[in-house]
């Protein structure tokens, strides 16, 4: 089934453009953490940008039947700071998406009876919540100069969600089995 509605196909591509944009940019930051002597937060970037891969995936897939060429609104942070700024940034970043995009995109999506896509854009909100977490924890000892404790990260390739220490059984977002789980070793 493709999309029927302009306006979920637009929330989508936007959707891609910022999930893409997320992944490229935590990547980055994860080596500027690990210049800084930040190892695990630089590991965390890295997981979580495997999550935001995840969540462009699904918006892209959604739009299987939509060919063509299209400008693509998506709202992003630029610029590489020291790790304490790349992490506001990752957190403003996440919360805008928590408390604006998604919320917004979800709703429309069910409104226009588009299942894919509603599915697409709760996989994100979701897995957005833990990663707003995540990177205020790490933001907390980046102030003090110092790198986060962090066991094995675990995030799910079919949803973003995202765990450390153990992966579940099952996820609790999309179902998927505890082996699908992308690991990122301590």
């Amino acid at each position: 089934m493709s999309v029927n509605n302009a306006m979920t196909a637009d929330f989508l591509r936007s959707a891609y453009g910022g999930e893409s944009m997320a992944h490229m940019r935590y990547l980055i930051w994860g080596d500027v953490a690990d210049k800084e002597n930040m190892p695990n937060i630089g590991r965390l970037f890295r997981a979580i940008a495997y999550a935001e891969y995840a969540h462009a995936d699904n918006h892209f897939r959604e739009l299987k039947d939509k060919e063509g060429d299209f400008t693509v609104t998506a709202g992003a942070v630029f610029g590489a700071s020291k790790t304490e700024n790349n992490l506001q940034g990752a957190i403003d970043g996440e919360l805008h998406e928590i408390e604006q995009m998604y919320p917004v995109y979800l709703e429309t999506a069910r409104f226009q009876e588009e299942k894919g896509a509603e599915k697409a854009f709760h996989y994100a909100l979701e897995a957005e919540k833990i990663h707003a977490k995540l990177f205020k924890d790490a933001q907390d000892m980046a102030k003090q100069g110092k790198d986060m404790e962090l066991g094995t990260v675990y995030v799910c390739p079919v949803c973003g969600h995202t765990v450390v220490g153990e992966a579940p059984e099952k996820c609790p977002v999309c179902g998927a089995k505890k082996e699908m789980y992308k690991d990122f070793p301590a």
